[in-house]
């Protein structure tokens, strides 16, 4: 049995893909989203969209990697609506690459984004989540967050480091619950940057395997959705045929 309860749910990385998606599938559910990004353009798109379908959602520009801006964009929400239910930890970076070719800029961004921008979401709303007895952390890691291949050491450790972040919370936090959901291929634009070689070799897997943005934002809903009492605790999300491969 799900709740129909309103809640008030963040998406970081709400611009596009996956985190666009779960937006306007949580609204659809009939919560009220605040979207995050620093493409406000594109924001502003996905909160017309979502209020033309008669759902409720309102963006604020928001930069995962610095600290002040997380805490910005989720006090913001907090002083509006009086309460953050669910932080959706979406954004993320994937610009791979072989270790040999020393590129560490990508290195830093991916460890910038997809830790630190983690770290910085919890840091701005675990406090909240606490002082009301609840909450909810939905954190996007991936299946290469559970396995290591080639060009893409550095990209799965940021992914395995998210894992470990949120069983971190579960096991210090009993009044907060957390989800980790792991995608595959999604279609989305997180394929750019990087070594353009391996970029390009990892665009033809993507074109082959890749699930709908639909696949991962009906999960989160699922997660969002159930009671109180109920912590999904990790999703797991492959194609078929990526599954089998």
């Amino acid at each position: 049995m799900t709740t129909s309860t309103s809640k008030i749910v963040l998406v970081t990385g709400a611009s596009s893909g996956i985190g666009a998606a779960t937006a306007r599938a949580l609204a659809g559910a009939g919560h009220h989203v605040v979207l995050g990004a620093r493409r406000v353009d594109r924001l502003a798109e996905v909160v017309d969209r979502i209020k033309a379908a008669g759902g409720s959602a309102e963006y604020s520009e928001l930069d995962v990697t610095s600290l002040d801006s997380m805490k910005a964009f989720v006090s913001t929400a907090h002083e509006r609506h009086g309460r953050i239910d669910v932080l959706v930890n979406n954004a993320g970076v994937m610009p791979l690459s072989p270790l040999i070719m020393e590129r560490t800029e990508d290195w830093d961004q991916m460890v910038d984004v997809n830790v630190r921008g983690v770290l910085h979401g919890i840091a701005a709303a675990l406090p909240l989540m606490k002082a009301q007895g609840s909450g909810h952390f939905i954190n996007i890691a991936s299946t290469l967050g559970h396995e290591v291949v080639p060009t893409a050491a550095v990209y799965s450790a940021t992914k395995y480091a998210v894992r470990a972040i949120s069983e971190g919370i579960r096991k210090e936090n009993s009044d907060i619950r957390v989800s980790i959901v792991s995608p595959s291929f999604v279609e989305s634009e997180l394929i750019q940057g990087g070594d353009p070689g391996t970029m390009a070799w990892v665009q033809g897997l993507a074109d082959k395997l890749a699930l709908p943005t639909t696949a991962v934002s009906d999960a989160i809903v699922y997660a969002v959705n159930q009671p109180d009492h109920v912590d999904v605790n990790e999703l797991v999300i492959r194609s078929v045929l990526d599954a089998a491969a």
